[in-house]
């Protein structure tokens, strides 16, 4: 089936006798046994398992050609839990851009188990060159935060393999309808499904997914089951809701991005756009070999420095200046401001999630600030 057709039917676990088409949430936190002391519902107790997570994990685990797929209450505590089923000792190779929420993690959480490296993962020859003996996992951002950087998945994929490596992919940034990491060799798929899965900055939550039920998922999944950081069940209902639009609602987060990007790429006031969809992206190519679309999110930079990123975000009227992104309403972001002084993201940079206002509106409000400054 297509992803149109996944998103709204894998989640059809049962058919309740009150004959309810969508599935209703269930808020119990612990279910009957029988007299043998088993589980006939198939569940015991809503840590471990609960119908709203299993129909969620059903669904984004068909999306990405998954075999299994744990949803979590954040982005962060997937990728944290990832992170936490390595051997003490073991060593990733991670982007040298990687999202500031999880190199936060490892600088701060894990840098007396685990250690690491941060490197230019478009250049293959770095990455190689970075493996080491007690290297584990090579983690992957495709397209990066903020700087949309595209990797390559299949070469990735391939070095992965010849090293015996755990080859993890976070695809936020494109979505299950866009990019499927597990189809170009990953091991594992993560999306904090916050983001476009959710679509509507009303939920938080993460998923991880699995290309095979192998003995590192299952340390995932007792991470999960023992520590308790569970997507609720009225989070897993709305975003399975969600997921029933995702496919179109991608469509039209990608049409504004792109007419957005033309828009400040050619605007004097625009020093550059980095967006994967444009041919003079240095990794354009490798984004058409590996994605269906170019995503929503983009960022670009301004010639008036750090003060004009100010200025343009405070300024805007359509676009919400607020963190996060894949929401239906436009996004906009100073990104350093976030980051901290540790910042590696250029001061002058201002990330941009479409939504799903009218293209015109959109380019009116961005022409009319820029024309300001």
């Amino acid at each position: 089936m297509k992803p149109e057709t996944i998103s709204i039917h894998a989640a059809n676990l049962v058919k309740p006798a009150t004959g309810d088409v969508t599935q209703p949430i269930s808020l119990s936190t612990t279910f009957f046994r029988d007299e043998t002391g088993g589980y006939p519902g198939g569940h015991m107790y809503s840590r471990v398992s609960n119908p709203n997570r299993e129909a969620l994990e059903t669904v984004l685990a068909a999306l990405e050609n998954g075999e299994a797929a744990a949803a979590f209450s954040s982005g962060n505590v997937a990728g944290m839990s990832l992170f936490q089923a390595l051997e003490p000792g073991s060593h990733i190779i991670a982007p040298d851009d990687m999202y500031w929420g999880f190199k936060k993690q490892l600088l701060t959480i894990f840098n007396k188990t685990l250690t690491f490296d941060f490197v230019d993962q478009t250049d293959l020859e770095k990455v190689e060159a970075a493996v080491k003996a007690e290297t584990r996992l090579i983690w992957v951002e495709t397209p990066s935060n903020p700087m949309l950087k595209i990797t390559d998945l299949e070469a990735i994929g391939q070095l992965a393999k010849r090293h015996q490596l755990i080859f993890a992919c976070d695809s936020t940034f494109a979505s299950p309808v866009l990019q499927n990491p597990i189809a170009f060799g990953a091991d594992m798929v993560m999306h904090s499904t916050t983001k476009y899965i959710g679509g509507h900055s009303d939920v938080l939550g993460g998923v991880l997914i699995t290309a095979k039920r192998d003995e590192f998922w299952e340390r995932i999944k007792n991470i999960q089951q023992t520590g308790g950081a569970v997507a609720a069940p009225f989070d897993c209902f709305l975003l399975l809701r969600s997921l029933k639009t995702l496919a179109y609602r991608m469509r039209g987060h990608c049409e504004n991005a792109a007419a957005l990007a033309g828009f400040l790429r050619d605007h004097p006031k625009v020093e550059s756009v980095l967006y994967p969809g444009h041919a003079d992206h240095p990794q354009h190519e490798t984004a058409k070999k590996q994605m269906s679309g170019f995503g929503g999110t983009f960022s670009f930079l301004l010639r008036g420095g750090e003060a004009a990123a100010r200025q343009l975000v405070n300024n805007l009227k359509l676009f919400a200046q607020a963190t996060s992104l894949g929401g239906v309403e436009s996004l906009i972001e100073h990104r350093f401001s976030i980051e901290g002084p540790d910042s590696k993201t250029p001061r002058n940079l201002v990330r941009v999630s479409a939504g799903l206002e009218h293209i015109d509106d959109l380019i009116e409000d961005m022409g009319r600030v820029l024309a300001e400054l």
